[in-house]
This record gives C-alpha cells, sequence and structure tokens, in this order.
C-alpha cells in the first residue's frame, strides 16, 4: 500500500479538521496508508508522524482549528533541515504529501520537491483569501459568518446608544473579507487596500443622512488599510460628530464551528489532491474558480499578488 501525509501550515482556519477526516476516509478507500504530520513543517523536520486511522479522526468535523496544529517554519527554509525531513519522510516510505496552506507554504513545498522529488498537492487554507489563482480558500465561510454574527450583534448596541463603530476585519493586505462583509451587512462605509479612499467625501453626505434621521453607522475596515481604526472613529466624532467606538475582531474570525460550505469544500478539495496524485499530479495546487476545480502549478499560484474579483469592487463603487 502506498503512503500518504497531510499537514498543515501556516494559521489555522476552521474546515481544517473536516479536511483531515476525509483525508484518513479517503485515503483508506483508495487503499492508501494514511499518516498524520503534527505541527506542521516544524513536525516534519522533528519527525512527528504518525499512522493514523478512522478512530483518529472521530467527533473532528465540527471543531474549528486543526487537531494536528500548525506552525509557520523558519527551519524549513534552509536546505539542511529539508533534507532531514526528506529522511523522515523516506523512513517510513511516505510517497505523497498533502499540505494545507498558503503561497508561503507552497513556495516551501515547490523547492522541496525540485530538491527531493516527493510528489505533493496544496490545498488553499487561509481566510484571508488573498492567493492567487483560486477564488477560494478553505476557512473563508466560516471566518465570514462569524464576521456577519459579530456585525449582527454590534449594530444592536450602535443602534441602540447612537453610535458609529468602526469594525476592523484582518486579512493583510487584501480587503476580501472586509469587501463582502460589507456587501452582506448593509454597513455605511468601506475601507480596503484595494481601493484609494478620501474620508472627506464622505462628510457632506453622512451629516446629511444624520440630519435625516440616521442614528448609528457601522463602518468596515480592513486591517491593511493606511489608517488604522482609531484614527477613523476619530474622524467620525471630529468631522461627522457622532460618539464612535472600535470594534477590532482578530482571531476570532479564525476559530468556530466549520460551516456546511467549508466542510463541503474540504471534501472535494482533499478527493481532489488525493485522486491528482494517484494520476501523476505531482506538484500542484488544486485551486477553485467560476471553472470549477484547477490544477495549477506553484509558479502561478505564487508569481503574483492576487487581484480582488472586477465584479465585487464594482458594487463597492455603488455603496
Amino acid at each position: 500500500m502506498k503512503r500518504i501525509a497531510i499537514l498543515c501550515s501556516g494559521g489555522d482556519v476552521s474546515g481544517m479538521n473536516p479536511a483531515l477526516k476525509h483525508f484518513v476516509e479517503y485515503s483508506l478507500q483508495k487503499d492508501l496508508t494514511p499518516y498524520f504530520i503534527y505541527d506542521g513543517f516544524e513536525g516534519l523536520i522533528d519527525n512527528k508522524i504518525k499512522k493514523v486511522s478512522y478512530c483518529d479522526v472521530s467527533g473532528i468535523i465540527n471543531r474549528g482549528g486543526t487537531k494536528i496544529g500548525s506552525a509557520r517554519s523558519k527551519r524549513f527554509m534552509q536546505k539542511e533541515y529539508r533534507e532531514i525531513a526528506k529522511q523522515n519522510l523516506d523512513a517510513l516510505n511516505i510517497e505523497m504529501l498533502v499540505v494545507l496552506g498558503g503561497d508561503g507554504s507552497f513556495r516551501g513545498l515547490d523547492i522541496f520537491y525540485k530538491e527531493t522529488g516527493t510528489k505533493f498537492c496544496g490545498i488553499p487554507a487561509t481566510i484571508d483569501n488573498d492567493i492567487n489563482g483560486t477564488d477560494y480558500s478553505l476557512g473563508v465561510d466560516t471566518a465570514l459568518n462569524i464576521i456577519k454574527t459579530s456585525i449582527d450583534a454590534i449594530r444592536d448596541t450602535a443602534s441602540s446608544f447612537r453610535r458609529a463603530f468602526v469594525i476592523e476585519t484582518m486579512g493583510r493586505d487584501c480587503g476580501y473579507l472586509a469587501l463582502v462583509s460589507h456587501l452582506t451587512s448593509g454597513s455605511e462605509l468601506c475601507l480596503i487596500p484595494e481601493k484609494e479612499y478620501d474620508l472627506k467625501s464622505y462628510e457632506d453626505k453622512f451629516k446629511s443622512e444624520i440630519k435625516n434621521g440616521r442614528r448609528y453607522f457601522i463602518a468596515i475596515v480592513s486591517e491593511g488599510i493606511k489608517q488604522d481604526s482609531i484614527e477613523i472613529a476619530k474622524w467620525f466624532e471630529e468631522k461627522i460628530g457622532i460618539e464612535s467606538r472600535v470594534s477590532i475582531l482578530g482571531h476570532i474570525q479564525r476559530g468556530g464551528n466549520p460551516t456546511i460550505y467549508d466542510r463541503l469544500m474540504a471534501y472535494k478539495f482533499i478527493t481532489y489532491a488525493v485522486d491528482g496524485m494517484l494520476d501523476d499530479k505531482n506538484e500542484s495546487v488544486i485551486c477553485y474558480t467560476k471553472s470549477g476545480f484547477e490544477f495549477k502549478s506553484i509558479e502561478e499560484v505564487t508569481s503574483k499578488t492576487k487581484e480582488l474579483d472586477s465584479e465585487l469592487l464594482s458594487y463597492l463603487d455603488n455603496t
């Protein structure tokens, strides 16, 4: 029986545990022997590798995070440690590797494949949804639902106290979470790194809305914009004339019970990844686009910064 392993790299996301569950079950269905690598590439270097079966994934599908842990590994960037990682795989005759992670993880995988020939398939997994070549990354839907619930709760108190709330989402330099949350929450302001803005252009409009009965404002801002959230709140108070508060959602966005959609996407990503390697797609990332699932090269995925969907950006102009 061929042997296959899986690891999680970088930030955890809800959807990783459903992926781990299906990985074990589908591997066994395909007459493969599955292994877990604990704590990402660090665990691969430290030989934290375990043969697994059904009992190891029982009851994890509803849990956020990842049962096998994740990490960011500086050591894996060094050839001497990649050689140790390869020796650990060879000692267990593991021929194939599935990695849940982001573009940094995939770059490391590309080097590893070129040096060692280890078959791999990358699965995009980041709530930032900032990986080029894929429209969707595992964990995004759960994060959006966490944000939705938070905004809805904050709106209750905002309306009760006649306040402006500045709600900051994650995303690094990608405004996807903030933009989609804005479009689906009915917020009054959205600021993202991909779109230039001038707060002064909103002043007359917002003041007029207050005169016409608006009691509160919800502003959703991405963490990567040029101003921090406190500055935006200060602008609301000094220029618009409304008491303001800041709510930085932070790591709450990375946790939580995985949504149905993330569970389903985990199932599909794993199925395509395993089948792809069995069909000799040895160095690729399985991506999800408007055309469906596609295998793409590391170069295509990591060669440039992801651009937000032009249609979504056009909607921002109309709000």
